[in-house]
């Protein structure tokens, strides 16, 4: 987790996510128990999980098709990651912008741990941090990256 966001983190125990709308109300919504723990229990399930709108197979938005496209050059085996379609559920696709305090779908989890968006991905596909993590993490052999 980078710096900025660390610092800015405060625990959802003492406030809510507040959302607001240009035209509309505000409201907050406290993230129910039994959906944290299984969002908990999801994001540990395969050592890549993604969140994404529509499935591996047929994304229903570009960034989703960037991230996938990202994990596949990458060397990824989609056998071996654990997706979930936001589309098919509203409370799935709330809480999972709640759960990691992050706006935005798709959202890749390596190891438990949230990453980050369709951005975040391309910027360390790019400088190669993405590679280095897959590798380090046991996700892509290395020699498969040597072969890139």
């Amino acid at each position: 987790m980078n710096f900025f966001r660390a610092a800015t983190r405060t625990s959802t125990l003492i406030r809510p996510t507040v959302n607001a709308r240009a035209n509309g109300p505000m409201w907050a919504r406290w993230l129910s128990d039994s959906l944290r723990q299984q969002l908990d229990k999801d994001v540990k399930s395969k050592d890549v999980v993604l969140f994404m709108k529509g499935t591996p197979d047929q994304p229903m938005c570009g960034f989703s098709r960037a991230a996938v496209q990202i994990m596949q050059v990458q060397g990824v085996d989609f056998n071996n990651v654990q997706t979930y379609n936001v589309l098919e559920d509203a409370d799935l696709r709330q809480g999972i912008k709640e759960y990691s305090e992050w706006p935005t779908i798709p959202q890749v989890y390596i190891k438990g741990e949230f990453i980050g968006g369709c951005d975040i991905l391309l910027n360390m596909h790019q400088s190669g941090d993405l590679e280095d993590l897959l590798i380090k993490e046991g996700i892509v052999p290395e020699e498969l990256a040597d072969q890139k």
